[in-house]
């Protein structure tokens, strides 16, 4: 059950909102369609339920709101626009790295790719596409996790007919296993055709709520669709045998050779056309579209809507005490998982595996893959439902503090960014190695880690910032989750997982810039510019802290500016600003040597350390004391702090 009550947007300046006090309902088991011409605020309603948009009002899917719900994924399917994911991703990709973000298995997703006919795409990039399987593709997305309710944004605009037949039987075997779809068009015949119930709205406001039988009654009839040059003269022909026939018969003018002829039939238009020598060149039968009903008064939807609240309120406490699910502002408990009132087996949220038939839409004619019934294939049906609503098996779902962490990898591995930004950064380094060495005077720490004096960071320091600015930056880019969590994910879970693995790729990066720098110079210069060093614990701890660092300020800035360019930008701050002004501060009067700290440390502690991690000790703390190290921790106070202030408050939770 979905109830949205009392939606609207937030106006900007002095225009009227785009949602304006929308209360409507989307039954279990019904398709409802949400009509409106163009601008009339059907696209804003969604992502007001969604919690995407400021405004008021709240939705409640099966008796609580969005930011209450732990899994959005397990309950509410979207597809909103186009696929949202990286262009150089493929589609398998894509899914699996969306059934990480879900708690799926990974097997989900080549399962949803033959449920929506695209098995053989798999390979292919989201960017090489067309719109037809752009479609399939945000479809087989918005079912991975099995959804009790699915929200779509004219889910078909663009395709052919016959995928649009397709897509439509598809959500009507969701809606029948229990299933809520609601769906936008601003095509009235379309919303009759295709909707249980459709909800008419204009100008942002609620002007019809009906079943759809009603809704084709009023809103909808039969008309004779005909097209000729002589459109004036056959209008003036047909209303004079009107007339005369004492016959009601409306003739409006659609266009300059089109007319629209209500109250007749194509046997007396044509036979009059004939009588009369004017030229047809269609004539057809059709179903018209009479308008959008007048929005009532402002003080007649007030009433409307205290009603409305009002019984809304009360079926979202009947419908939480019917199901699983507990009523508004109530956590769930273990036994009532989200989405687990509709659990499928897997494949199982096409709705196709039920024993619905594929129709005109499977045709093989146009690229859609017929489906089979589900009888005797695993995979592709559900399970018989037992008497209290739920299925007899559900989708195996995968938890755990590991899910952040799948999510992260896939995401960062599934494209080539990673690769090229290290070739990228092998090749500079070599290359400034090169040049360090064979002008000479350069100390071998700085020769091995290709940093100049004239350079703010080393190539593998800027390459890990990079990467680290890319790791929140592609997330509001391309907000694959944003549909799903309400916002863009920032809690804990993923921000550690960034965190972690951004700091393993700036490590390997690292070690694999100084080997690569060591090789070069060994090859080109034998064994003169390098020695072997006497102490190298210090200045390894350096180099990870450095490229530590500079990977999770590129994190935290790109996550807190919502921008790929502010992190880089960030890492870049760290050594031109702030560098200069730890070292003024540092040499300063009230600056303290480090020189047996550590041996106090250990003398205060309650646990003995042996005195050999002294040394580790000392060396972390001549590390921090340099302005390089001092800059970067002051720098990553300051941006986990305002990480805190601007997203871990949000609603929203991992």
């Amino acid at each position: 059950m979905l109830q949205a009550i009392g939606l609207t947007s937030t106006p900007r300046r002095e225009l009227p909102p785009l949602v304006d006090d929308l209360t409507f309902e989307a039954r279990p088991g019904c398709v409802t369609a949400l009509l409106g011409d163009p601008g009339s605020g059907k696209t804003t309603a969604l992502r007001l339920m969604l919690e995407l948009e400021p405004g008021r009002g709240i939705t409640y899917f099966r008796g609580r709101p969005l930011h209450r719900i732990a899994h959005p994924g397990r309950e509410v399917g979207v597809l909103l626009g186009d696929v949202p994911g990286h262009p150089a991703r493929t589609v398998l990709n894509q899914l699996r790295m969306l059934c990480a973000a879900y708690g799926v298995p990974a097997s989900r997703a080549d399962t949803m790719l033959e449920v929506v006919g695209i098995g053989g795409l798999r390979d292919q990039r989201l960017g090489s596409l067309s719109l037809g399987m752009e479609r399939r593709v945000a479809l087989a997305a918005a079912l991975l996790a099995d959804p009790c309710t699915l929200l779509l944004d004219e889910p078909a605009a663009g395709l052919s007919p016959r995928e649009r037949s397709w897509m439509y039987e598809l959500l009507r075997g969701h809606a029948a296993l229990g299933g809520a779809v609601l769906f936008t068009t601003d095509d009235a015949k379309e919303a009759a055709r295709n909707a249980d119930r459709v909800v008419s709205i204009k100008a942002g406001r609620l002007v019809a709520d009906q079943d759809a039988a009603e809704f084709a009654r009023t809103r909808l009839r039969p008309r004779v669709a005909v097209r000729t040059p002589h459109a004036a003269r056959l209008a003036d022909v047909l209303g004079r045998e009107a007339r005369a026939a004492r016959r009601v018969v409306e003739i409006v003018a659609e266009s300059g050779s089109r007319l629209s002829v209500y109250g007749s039939n194509c046997a007396e238009v044509g036979e009059a056309a004939f009588r009369h020598g004017v030229l047809v060149h269609q004539l057809a039968d059709e179903t018209g579209d009479t308008g959008a009903p007048v929005p009532p008064v402002p003080q007649a939807r007030s009433e409307a809507r205290t009603t409305a609240h009002a019984s809304a309120v009360a079926a979202a406490h009947v419908d939480a005490g019917a199901t699983t699910g507990p009523g508004p502002g109530v956590e769930p408990g273990p036994e009532a998982e989200p989405g687990s009132g509709l659990g499928v087996g897997v494949g199982s949220a096409s709705g196709l595996g039920a024993g619905v038939e594929p129709g005109a839409g499977s045709a093989t004619g146009s690229g859609i893959t017929p489906f089979p019934a589900a009888e005797g294939r695993t995979g592709l049906g559900r399970p018989p439902r037992t008497g209290s609503g739920r299925s007899a098996r559900a989708v195996r779902r995968v938890g755990g503090p590991l899910r952040p962490l799948r999510y992260e990898l896939i995401r960062a591995f599934g494209t080539a960014t990673p690769l090229l930004t290290s070739a990228a950064v092998v090749v500079v380094s070599v290359a400034i190695a090169l040049v360090l060495a064979r002008l000479g005077h350069t100390p071998q720490n700085r020769l091995l880690a290709a940093w100049p004096q004239s350079l703010p960071l080393p190539p593998a320091a800027l390459g890990a910032g990079l990467l680290g600015a890319l790791a929140f930056g592609e997330e509001y880019r391309y907000p694959s989750l944003s549909a799903d969590r309400g916002t863009v994910p920032r809690r804990m879970g993923l921000l550690a997982a960034k965190l972690g693995v951004c700091a393993a790729l700036a490590l390997l990066l690292g070690g694999l810039a100084v080997t690569a720098d060591a090789a070069a110079l060994r090859l080109v210069f034998d064994s003169g510019p390098l020695d072997r060093p006497v102490e190298w614990i210090a200045p390894a701890a350096s180099w990870a802290g450095l490229l530590i660092g500079c990977a999770w300020a590129g994190v935290l800035a790109s996550g807190v500016f919502r921008s790929a360019a502010a992190g880089l930008a960030a890492v870049l701050v760290v050594p031109v600003m702030v560098v200069p002004l730890v070292r003024k501060s540092l040499h300063g009067p009230s600056a303290h040597p480090t020189d047996g700290l550590a041996s106090r440390l250990r003398e205060l502690s309650w646990a003995h350390w042996p005195p050999e991690a002294d040394r580790l000790v000392s060396g972390a703390l001549r590390v921090m004391a340099q302005p390089v190290g001092t800059a970067l921790v002051l720098s990553l106070m300051v941006l986990l702090c305002a990480y805190g202030f601007t997203g871990l408050r949000s609603r929203v939770r991992w």
